[in-house]
């Protein structure tokens, strides 16, 4: 059975199997597992009598469909029965995957009397008198509401507000787990902007950030840029700083491991909307040698008609060459591909034609633009998004120690320092000593990446100004001041 696509934790299921009792028939579950292109993770005996053994067993697939066909692969095996098949990614978002937990107990009427009626309408009083202390005085201080039109939801497009809802539950979830930010979904039911900006402006002072999520660009853009104006508190966009910090940290250490330094190198970036843009603009600050754009349009460049404002930005300030041609061309000779756009869009024969010791960033998911097992036999350095391949670039590395370092400094906006910051932190906690072909970036898992972040985050806020070098002429201060006049999608 040929599998084209990896088989993953996110299909991952567990089939309940009653077999005989002998003792090959365990063997030939995974030997069958095997040949049908699946991977066993775990087999579980649950019960037995003289006859029959019942297990559980438990493998990764590549899709719905391919896991349709381990089961049958199974059902046509001799003596086995196939009681039930559960998919365990459905099985771990029933009745979803947050909820709300008290940080105070209430075990008596004096209890009930401070934290609500009568003793809390001091604290109202207070807060009226000085509206600031409501950082201090209520959840505002470590709360951020993670707020989607569900758009541009991961990589399935304008799925709508409801459908958007596990994703935002999930990063809610991270923000805990990994930066002790208590965070909480804001699904929106239009994809206005006038009314998305309005809903966020009035919800805004119950928290002290507000993480745009899975909003279409170019809309994300001017969205994010009007809240910044009219909020006191910092906005970001993680689908753009998020992924803009992650790749600019592994690009970092990928770059070390080279011996290449970021001025001289040419850099391909499949996918110009919110990401590929916010990753493009950190580049070019930080002294990129040059970047040719690419997206559905082709390659951006000078001339070419129909560009929003921010396509014919990026056009005038990358692509050296005017290069106009197709993205396989647009990758010969260079050093460095980032994906951030559509699966297989590249083969290995095309990264064989880029220039010595390549590195290749390919980020979509499920599937990445290029297959990496192909990218690896001509790339010196091959990351994905992927949590089963090495290398994995994933923005719980960024947003948790962000949001921690900006709610800790009371920071009423989000800088492009910080973010400077924050890539520098993740990069050095792998350290120069240990990286190589395989370690870039550290594990999400890594308990120092948060702390590292918050503190690199929280000493910009501090002190603007003092982590990042002088910057190249790339423009205006911020790419959403030219993003916003456009409403038009690419």
């Amino acid at each position: 059975m040929a599998i084209t696509r990896l088989p993953s934790a996110g299909f991952s299921i567990t089939i309940r199997i009653a077999v005989p009792a002998d003792a090959s028939s365990i063997g030939r579950l995974t030997t069958c597992v095997g040949e049908a292109g699946a991977i066993v993770t775990a087999l579980d005996v649950v019960d037995s009598d003289p006859t029959h053994v019942l297990v559980d067993l438990t493998c990764d697939t590549a899709d719905a469909g391919h896991a349709d066909q381990v089961v049958q692969a199974l059902t046509e095996l001799d003596g086995v029965d196939v009681r039930k098949v559960s998919d365990r990614t459905f099985l771990l978002h029933l009745g979803g995957k947050i909820e709300v937990t008290p940080k105070v107990a209430l075990r008596n009427r004096d209890e009930l009397s401070r934290a609500y009626t009568p003793g809390v309408a001091r604290v109202c009083q207070a807060i009226a008198e000085n509206p600031a202390d409501a950082r201090r005085l209520t959840i505002k201080r470590n709360t951020v509401a993670v707020v989607s039109d569900g758009s541009a939801v991961l990589g399935l497009g304008n799925l709508g507000p409801a459908a958007s809802l596990p994703v935002m539950e999930g990063k809610a979830a991270l923000f805990k787990r990994f930066g002790g930010v208590d965070a909480w979904p804001v699904v929106l039911d239009t994809q206005d902007t006038d009314e998305i900006v309005n809903i966020i402006r009035a919800i805004a002072p119950a928290y002290g950030g507000i993480n745009l999520e899975d909003i279409a660009a170019p809309r994300c853009f001017e969205i994010e840029a009007r809240l910044r104006d009219l909020l006191d508190i910092p906005v970001f966009h993680d689908d753009q700083h998020g992924t803009a910090i992650c790749v600019l940290a592994a690009l970092t250490n990928a770059l070390r491991v080279v011996g290449k330094q970021l001025s001289d190198v040419r850099v391909v970036v499949s996918g110009a909307g919110a990401a590929g843009t916010a990753i493009m603009k950190l580049l070019l600050r930080q002294g990129v040698g040059d970047i040719v754009a690419y997206d559905r349009q082709g390659a951006l460049h000078r001339g070419l008609p129909g560009l929003n404002p921010a396509w014919q930005w990026l056009a005038e300030n990358t692509n050296k060459e005017n290069y106009s041609g197709d993205l396989r061309g647009a990758v010969a000779g260079a050093d460095v591909f980032i994906g951030v756009s559509a699966p297989n869009l590249l083969t290995g024969e095309d990264i064989a034609t880029m220039a010595k010791d390549a590195i290749v960033f390919a980020l979509a998911n499920p599937d990445p633009e290029v297959d990496p097992r192909e990218a690896r036999k001509h790339a010196a350095v091959v990351a994905t998004g992927r949590s089963d391949q090495p290398n994995q670039i994933n923005n719980v590395l960024a947003f948790p120690g962000v949001f921690r370092g900006m709610l800790d400094a009371h920071a009423e906006e989000f800088t492009e320092e910080m973010a400077i910051a924050a890539a520098r932190a993740i990069a050095d906690v792998v350290g120069e000593e240990k990286i190589n072909p395989t370690v870039i970036v550290p594990s999400v898992f890594d308990s120092r990446v948060a702390p590292a972040v918050a503190a690199a985050v929280r000493a910009a806020a501090q002190n603007p100004g003092a982590t990042a070098p002088p910057a190249a002429d790339s423009g205006p201060a911020d790419l959403t001041e030219i993003a916003a006049a456009s409403s038009a999608t690419p």
